[in-house]
């Protein structure tokens, strides 16, 4: 049996040093979280560990878009799947601010003044809908005359490319995942404002297709070519979903981190933790897994400050090198 030891104060602690106090204060989900930041580094030193990022779009709505963009900017992932406000939120953060707001904002009076909100991020419509119609539309003709059949991650790749001369495109997940190819899967495409673009551009061009089925083809090979496969997944829903689902049929994970705010009980699969999906074989019985039951926007930034303090300037592709 190892003790509980007290955590204790010290001046200019490094983020990894206070999660490798996590591991010893014995501090419920604190420990887990000291749990997950050694998944994490296994995953990434691990040779032929294809890594999967899975996330919902709200916190791409928050400054947490820049973790996220530096987990493909580093290569810390191989492929992602998330939602159709993944590509809502970050485009528009391109040319547009979202702003500060609060949880009890009278609704009725923000929807007078034309700003949505995302919990406490408010966002006025010109800098939403509007922008990315203007900027997309043509995109899509420009893409269209080149390509008139694309899957999801092909389509967000011509994006990336297109937006590459943009002021802030350094700040964008899409930017930095064609610089650097990894794949970015959006199983319900249709489902926010580029895929309602989309649709816009499709009703006057009807030989527009997005091909769902080669995505799904492209997540067959890196399933079946994988020799290992670890998942960070933050929240869930159809990424979550997706993610599990094809790797079932490799029998399953390797290693998995959960982050989730949801409970098990009302059966959703949000909720649902790593031993649900052992059940199904999504999650090998061995794996190496943990879910840190918390709020998102704190324990990322905490996972991945703790993973650059200690693997300083190293890429995904030289800490494979070095494990060889």
């Amino acid at each position: 049996m190892l003790p509980v030891k007290d955590l204790k104060a010290k001046k200019h602690m490094q983020v990894s040093e206070l999660l490798k106090a996590f591991s010893t204060c014995g501090g419920f989900t604190a420990r887990k979280l000291a749990d997950a930041l050694e998944i994490l580094k296994k995953m990434l030193c691990e040779k032929d560990c294809t890594i999967f990022l899975s996330f919902p779009a709200c916190i791409v709505a928050t400054g947490i878009r820049g973790v996220l963009k530096e987990f493909v900017h580093r290569k810390f992932c191989d492929v992602i799947i998330t939602t159709c406000g993944t590509l809502d939120h970050d485009l528009a953060r391109i040319w547009k601010d979202y702003y500060h707001g609060s949880f009890s904002l009278d609704d009725r009076k923000l929807a007078e003044q034309d700003i949505h909100r995302i919990g406490n991020v408010i966002v006025p419509k010109e800098n939403y809908g509007e922008i990315l119609e203007k900027k997309l539309q043509p995109m899509l003709k420009e893409i269209y005359e080149k390509e008139k059949s694309l899957a999801s991650y092909e389509l967000i790749w011509e994006i990336g490319k297109r937006i590459a001369k943009e002021k802030n495109a350094k700040s964008s997940i899409i930017y930095w995942a064609w610089k650097n190819k990894i794949p970015i899967i959006i199983p319900g495409i249709t489902d926010g404002a580029v895929g309602s673009q989309l649709w816009i551009f499709w009703e006057s061009h009807r030989d527009f297709v997005i091909d769902t089925m080669k995505d799904e083809h492209l997540l067959s090979e890196i399933v079946f070519t994988s020799k290992k496969t670890g998942a960070l997944i933050i929240g869930g829903g159809i990424s979550k979903h997706h993610t599990i689902w094809w790797n079932q049929f490799k029998g399953g994970l390797d290693y998995a981190v959960y982050i989730t705010t949801a409970v098990e009980w009302d059966g959703s699969l949000s909720g649902a933790p790593p031993r649900e999906a052992i059940s199904w074989k999504k999650l090998k019985p061995e794996a190496k897994h943990v879910q840190v039951e918390g709020d998102a926007t704190v324990l990322l930034p905490l996972l991945f400050y703790a993973l650059i303090d200690e693997m300083p300037e190293r890429l995904r592709s030289k800490a494979r090198k070095e494990s060889e």
